[in-house]
């Protein structure tokens, strides 16, 4: 079974002389990647100080309203998500990239490796000295992603549209 983000290819071939076509009538789920960037009146180095200040995420953060954690690569982070309309939630991912000031970036798993995966990351692009724009990507993989994204994916996307502009609010305060 193949699960690729972008155009996610969801389709598998039984094996051949089963009878059967295909696991999944048109043999295909797609799902839209959720990212987008917003442009911040800030220094890189303040956004980034901002997405990495875990303790103060109760404060001003509406979707990732606590986080716990060592900021290390490798690292067992506890978070709690803030869906709109949806209980809050609490997650327990691994840092994959810490690279400062520029990338910030963790991996969640359901149950076991390959069943359900999201990657959620952070990426800072400096504009100018004064100027930067803040990148957000969510990608899932595995075999239940046509069973759990459809339910998450309006949701993840207004939470990570209202954190994005809860960092520039927050970052362009003088």
């Amino acid at each position: 079974m193949v699960v690729a983000l972008a155009g996610i290819g969801f389709g598998a071939s039984p094996p051949t002389g089963t009878g059967v076509d295909s696991i999944m009538p048109d043999d295909r789920f797609e799902v839209t990647p959720l990212a987008s960037a917003v442009e911040i009146a800030a220094a890189a180095k303040r956004v980034w100080a901002i997405l990495t200040d875990f303790s103060a995420y109760p404060q001003w953060n509406p979707f990732i309203v606590s986080i716990e954690g060592r900021l290390k690569s490798g690292a067992i982070l506890t978070l709690q998500l803030a869906l709109p309309g949806k209980p809050v939630m609490t997650f327990k991912p691994r840092l994959k990239i810490v690279s400062s000031p520029r990338e910030l970036r963790w991996v969640s798993q359901v149950l076991a490796p390959g069943l359900f995966e999201g990657e959620h990351g952070f990426r800072i692009e400096p504009l100018a000295s004064d100027r930067c724009r803040l990148h957000s990507v969510e990608d899932f993989s595995g075999v239940f992603v046509p069973i759990l994204v459809p339910g998450l994916q309006q949701a993840s996307r207004a939470g990570f549209e209202a954190m994005k502009q809860a960092v520039k609010e927050r970052a362009e305060r003088k």
